[in-house]
């Protein structure tokens, strides 16, 4: 099984900034675990604060990988581009967030890339990659 985790904008900064709601690791540092605790699957990861480069990766991946777990960042909140190639992919997305958007602010409630997902799954820290990835191994 090969899956693609896709990081949009400022994730890169994880374990550096807003640390009250992103947390203390870098996602290095997770993807890490996440590659020893799932040594059957394949785990490449990508990540671009660049609109464009997401979509180019999802029309790269979008046809022979097995499944997408991505966070869009605040892309998710405005992205009509990235939901189109979503929905113009064969390959099926879970949308995921660190924190709990619902409890933020009003503009993060609403996401232009739910619609054209297979599930979307927010604020349970970094283990929202995990359950996104688990979520291709149960269906």
């Amino acid at each position: 099984m090969k899956i693609q985790i896709i990081n949009g904008p400022n994730l890169n900064l994880l374990g550096v900034r807003e640390k009250s709601i992103y947390g203390n690791s870098s996602f290095d540092t997770y993807l890490e675990e996440l590659r020893k605790r799932y040594p059957e699957i394949q785990i490449e990861y990508y990540q671009s604060n660049v609109e464009g480069e997401l979509i180019n990766k999802l029309h790269e991946i979008g046809f022979s990988f097995d499944g997408v777990v991505m966070n869009a960042g605040a892309y998710t909140h405005t992205s009509v581009a990235i939901a189109d190639a979503i929905a113009a992919i064969n390959t099926p997305v879970i949308e995921v967030h660190i924190s709990n958007v619902y409890k933020r602010e009003e503009f993060r409630h609403h996401s232009m890339l739910a619609a054209s997902c297979r599930g979307v799954i927010a604020g349970f820290g970094l283990d929202s990659y995990r359950l996104g990835l688990e979520s291709f191994l149960i269906n």
